[in-house]
């Protein structure tokens, strides 16, 4: 599995494959050739997955 961060750009990639589709707005998903999802890319990381991985380490912490 490959996890990269560049100028606000997640992309997380378990296989490199060729075929990408359109999630949503901003997140985009590989597939191989069964369409399983073997990847995703988020654009905006800091505006969709920066928040909720904040809130996470917030709650832990106030669990001790």
């Amino acid at each position: 599995m490959k996890v990269k961060y560049d100028a606000d750009i997640l992309y997380i990639s378990i296989e490199e494959v060729e075929d990408m589709g359109e999630l949503g707005e901003d997140i985009f998903v590989e597939y191989n050739k069964e369409r399983k999802i073997m990847g995703i890319e988020i654009w905006q990381a800091r505006k969709y997955v920066i928040p909720e991985i904040l809130k996470f380490i917030k709650a832990a912490k106030m669990m001790g």
